[in-house]
């Protein structure tokens, strides 16, 4: 007969919307919740469902055998370790496994790996890929990095949030370099198609109207994406077979003499022509839009001026 463990006990830093969100979905998963956050009355409705309400950083700390920390930033985690170390008025912290989902940069997140370990604590990262009303749920997708063991150790009281859980290497660092990477994509995505239904707008189409061909444009983006990133990979940049840098330069000269025609900012516009340009001063006209992963990336990569 296999014995059933017991939910392991959790504890949730942080009462925003996603970290109440968090806490329902250990909660629901029937794990004994823990929840602090640095001002009161965010966790209420948690409580009427069984949470717990820990007094302090330290108490809360040592309250469960995982430590969840989702706030604003990495200062603002540094903060809650400094308070429960001056709490306990020792050097080091309660032993536990402290998974951080504070979305911040992967140097940030190295430091605050770190500090975890000089103080005592276990150390994974993760990067929420999805809203906070996904977690729970299967459409949930979080990325983790840290100690592949330690990730295995507590993979299954971590299933709880729901979806696909994606160990991505032992680098604390590397699932921040994953988000920032994918967030950079998605809100430049949206200010590009901001700026597009802001154009719409002047030219009397409605937005309802332009989303289907919009969503047509977004499904080329997504069927192009694994061919540009076998390319970037492999260092081919060649233009012959796909539209060279010169001529998205001129595309996007159209573009942002569209929208100052319309009276609509181009600055999104322009700034992908910037660098455009510069690429293709930089020798690199015959080249793929491949090319660009390549020449931004340079700590040289300049743009040209306007004159």
């Amino acid at each position: 007969m296999t014995q059933q463990l017991s939910p392991a006990p959790v504890t949730v830093l942080g009462m925003g919307p996603m970290g109440r969100a968090i806490a329902a979905a250990f909660l629901a998963a029937g794990h004994p919740t823990t929840v602090w956050n640095r001002t009161a009355g965010k966790a209420g409705e948690l409580l009427a469902r069984g949470a717990v309400q820990a007094g302090s950083p330290l108490a809360a700390l040592g309250a469960g055998e995982l430590v969840i920390a989702c706030v604003i930033d990495a200062d603002a985690v540094h903060t809650i370790l400094d308070r429960a170390l001056a709490e306990s008025g020792r050097s080091r912290l309660p032993a536990t496994t402290l998974v951080n989902l504070t979305s911040e940069g992967p140097g940030r997140t190295r430091e605050l790996a770190a500090r975890a370990d000089e103080l005592g604590l276990l150390y994974l990262d993760g990067s929420i890929m999805t809203p906070a009303a996904a977690i729970g749920t299967q459409a949930t997708r979080v990325l983790y990095s840290g100690p592949a063991a330690l990730f295995d150790r507590h993979r299954h009281t971590l299933s709880a949030l729901g979806g696909a859980a994606v160990h991505l290497g032992d680098d604390p660092g590397r699932a921040a370099s994953f988000d920032v990477a994918l967030l950079n994509l998605f809100w430049t995505s949206i200010a590009g198609l901001m700026h597009s239904f802001a154009l719409a707008a002047r030219q009397d189409v409605p937005a309802s109207a332009l989303a289907p061909h919009a969503q047509q444009m977004a499904g080329l983006v997504a069927d192009l994406l694994p061919g540009l990133a076998a390319e970037i990979d492999a260092g081919r940049f060649s233009g012959a077979e796909s539209a060279s840098l010169t001529s998205v330069a001129a595309s996007l000269d159209h573009i942002v003499h569209t929208l100052e025609e319309a009276g609509v900012s181009p600055a999104v516009a322009r700034a992908a022509k910037d660098a455009v340009d510069a690429a293709v001063s930089a020798g690199h006209g015959g080249d793929s839009t491949a090319r660009l992963a390549e020449f931004l990336g340079r700590g040289d990569a300049g743009v040209v001026p306007r004159t």
